[in-house]
């Protein structure tokens, strides 16, 4: 009998999954399926990368320029981009120097996204913009590649909730131009309002050596996830323009940097381009741009994404947004996405590329768990919460539907949460409570391991979460 009790002690313990080795505590945060974090098992169903659907102009008088960033304030929209004092002046033709020296930041602004102003700020005055909207001039490199953000670390001082980094680092043959005019790297910036701004301090706070040669757009952000700024930055990786890593705690000194997986062969990536999603900013979505050197160096997006850490996520190796029909999408570098992507409604998600073009998503909606007609199953690995309902983004067609199904952590249905018991979803909406014939509470789950099980036709879920818990 001891030996009996034994031996079914040892056959129970090795069929028991090994899903505490895969707990994920998601809290009560948003999870989009840009990854397979969350992915569990797929039976006929798959990711599915969405193609973002090229809108309206930007209404004139539309900002254009290369290695623009759009930021979102309290009440305006922000967009800076660079201009050239001279266009004729490049680096070809009149010599690095003189070419940076042309450079300057403008400035634009936008109470929807769309129509844009440029405000007469009164800041810099040069002929070749009477509107008057420069940010910045003056500011040798810099102004090349001026890249902004809205730092929301907890407690910065007013007189810096903007900051910047800017600059390039100089190439070998260029040494007689960094004698003269001092070491390359990236300089920080800050400013009140985004629109007077002063260094940080005179020195990089990023050195010349890491960059080679930082000749694209270097971003940086306040990550709550990591408790760090973090900036990804273009550097030069095995003779392919690829993407680098440093973080810091004071935006002034940063760790070592780490050359980032991202590249496919024989690839190269222009700008990163990463940034924290705002609906879920424990995610950084990159929109790099590919770069093909022996077709015209003609361009196009990318869609990558990562939680941190030495890696970008490739589970998409195809286009995001393509050079498009018109010759002009198909011109040297034409193709680069600003660095932002905001709400411009209650469902839509705008992003801006080079020449003034706005390309539109909706929310959440770069990759969607995906099912045909035929139904599938989506069932996504052991998880914890915190909350009190389910909230799905999802489109059916007329003819499909999705049903829920929570599970505990060995797959066994929960009583009165099964399919069986779900009201069935069909619709298209970006936040929707799931119900099942005891209603829609879940909180009695709350902590414990359990899976969720979906049950598609003809549909696809974007993103899920489980909404905070408050008492009544």
């Amino acid at each position: 009998m001891k030996h009996t009790f034994t031996l079914l002690t040892i056959l129970l313990c090795t069929q028991l999954p090994t899903f505490a080795e895969e707990l994920i505590a998601i809290g009560s945060r948003r999870e989009l399926f840009v990854d397979r974090l969350l992915v569990g098992e797929m039976k006929n169903t798959s990711l599915k990368l969405h193609e973002p659907i090229i809108a309206e102009p930007l209404k004139e008088p539309r900002p254009n320029g290369h290695y623009a960033t759009v930021l979102k304030s309290a009440d305006k929209f922000q967009f800076y981009y660079r201009g050239d004092k001279d266009p004729k002046v490049t680096w070809k033709t009149h010599g690095i120097e003189a070419y940076h020296d042309g450079e300057v930041t403008l400035y634009a602004e936008s109470k929807d996204g769309i129509a844009w102003t440029r405000p007469k700020l009164g800041l810099f005055e040069h002929p070749s913009f009477p509107e008057g909207n420069i940010v910045l001039m003056n500011e040798f490199t810099v102004n090349h590649n001026f890249t902004p953000f809205i730092d929301t670390k907890p407690g910065v001082p007013a007189e810096q909730k903007y900051k910047a980094l800017g600059g390039i680092a100089f190439q070998p043959h260029q040494s007689a131009v960094r004698e003269k005019r001092g070491v390359g790297g990236l300089k920080a910036y800050v400013s009140p309002d985004g629109i007077h701004w002063k260094r940080l301090r005179d020195e990089p706070v990023i050195p010349e050596d890491w960059g080679k040669y930082f000749d694209s757009q270097n971003y940086a952000f306040w990550s709550d996830s990591e408790q760090c700024y973090v900036c990804c930055f273009r550097r030069f990786i095995k003779g392919y323009r690829g993407i680098a890593r440093t973080t810091s705690t004071d935006f002034i000194n940063w760790t070592p940097l780490v050359e980032m997986r991202a590249n496919l062969p024989n690839e190269h990536l222009y700008t990163p381009c990463t940034q924290p999603y705002f609906r879920a900013p424990h995610i950084y979505v990159a929109m790099p741009t590919r770069f093909m050197d022996k077709r015209g160096a003609a361009t196009d997006i990318l869609f990558m994404s990562t939680r941190g850490g030495n890696s970008y996520d490739r589970e998409f190796t195809q286009s995001f947004i393509r050079p498009g029909l018109s010759k002009d999408g198909w011109l040297n570098r034409a193709n680069y996405a600003a660095i932002g992507i905001h709400q411009t409604s209650d469902t839509e998600l705008s992003m801006f590329l080079t020449g003034g073009r706005r390309y539109t998503l909706r929310l959440d909606g770069f990759v969607s768990v995906n099912a045909p007609l035929a139904v599938g199953e989506f069932i996504t690995k052991p998880l914890t919460f915190t909350g009190r309902q389910l909230e799905i983004n999802y489109a059916t067609s007329a003819a499909g539907q999705i049903r829920v199904e929570l599970q505990d952590a060995y797959g066994k249905p929960i009583p009165g949460f099964g399919l069986e018991d779900c009201e069935p979803i069909w619709g298209d909406h970006v936040s929707r409570i799931v119900k099942w014939k005891t209603g829609d509470d879940v909180s009695a789950h709350i902590g414990k391991p359990l899976r969720l099980r979906f049950e598609m036709s003809d549909a696809d879920l974007f993103s899920m979460r489980f909404q905070p818990y408050s008492k009544p």
